[in-house]
Parts: structure tokens; sequence; C-alpha cells
């Protein structure tokens, strides 16, 4: 089994509010820097994307990527690489629980990459956390700077 990288967040917001963000694949280029297009290529019967196009700038990592997403429940999302350039395997999740009696969601994001080129596995494992802290952090202000969310800081 390959490994993975993880790691967890807490959101000021309830675990619906975060999903949202999440699903709205649209907007990924406003708030994940890495990310410069997404394109939902089909969906399921409740309207989830199920694959998806991405264009990620990720520095050395330049790729146009197909990814598959399984969405189990309310509260977590996982997604397999269909095709790529670059990539080998891209798979990850987020999954999320309620806290503070469910205004506040930890989310946690988990990650493994596989580039064609060869590459030493530590330096997957410090590129995987580094993707993941920076979708951590752009996830967070963008679901707490949202007007909608009931959770947000009064001005």
């Amino acid at each position: 089994m390959a490994e993975h990288t993880s790691s967890s967040i807490t959101i000021e917001a309830a675990p619906a509010d975060v999903m949202g963000v999440i699903a709205d694949f649209a907007r990924y280029p406003e708030w994940t820097g890495e990310v410069k297009e997404a394109e939902v290529l089909a969906t399921d019967a409740k309207g989830r994307a199920e694959q998806v196009r991405l264009l990620l700038d990720a520095g050395a990592i330049k790729d146009d990527h197909t990814l598959a997403y399984t969405w189990t429940g309310d509260d977590k999302v996982s997604w397999t690489l269909v095709k790529s350039q670059m990539l080998r395997a891209l798979d990850g999740s987020y999954s999320l629980a309620a806290v503070g009696g469910g205004d506040r969601t930890e989310v946690t994001y988990q990650l493994t990459v596989d580039v064609k080129i060869p590459m030493l596995g530590m330096i997957k494992r410090k590129a995987e956390k580094v993707i993941i802290d920076r979708a951590l952090a752009g996830l967070k202000k963008r679901v707490e700077s949202n007007p909608s969310n009931p959770s947000r800081p009064k001005a």
C-alpha cells in the first residue's frame, strides 16, 4: 500500500457549509492557489461531481488531470486519478466531523501523490504536505469569510 500524508484543521462553520465549499469545483481557482481551471465532466443523481478535470500549476508540477469523486454521506468525499500527463496517482479525501455542538468542523485531508518521473519518497511526502497545508488553509479562509456562514465573526 502506498504511503499517504494527512493533516487536520478546525473550521468555524458547520460541516454542511464546509462541504458546500469543497463541492463547488467551479470556484476552486478562487481559493486553491494551485488549481487554475476546474470543469465538472459528470455528476451523480444528487448533482454532485463524479468526474472533474483540473488544470494544476503547483510550481514544479504542472498538469491537466481528471479525478473521479466518491461521496460518502454528507461528511466525506474521496477521489482517485482517472488520467493525467504527469501523475501516476492522486488519491485523497476530505473527511468532516462536527465539533463544538456542530458549529465547527474538523476537516481531515488525506493525500497520496505519485509522479511519473522518478522522485524520492521523502520529497513526495513533503510535496503532499505542502499541497495539504495550502488546501486546508485556503478552505478555512474561504469558508470562514463566506458571508452566508452563520458562524462567521461579525464585523
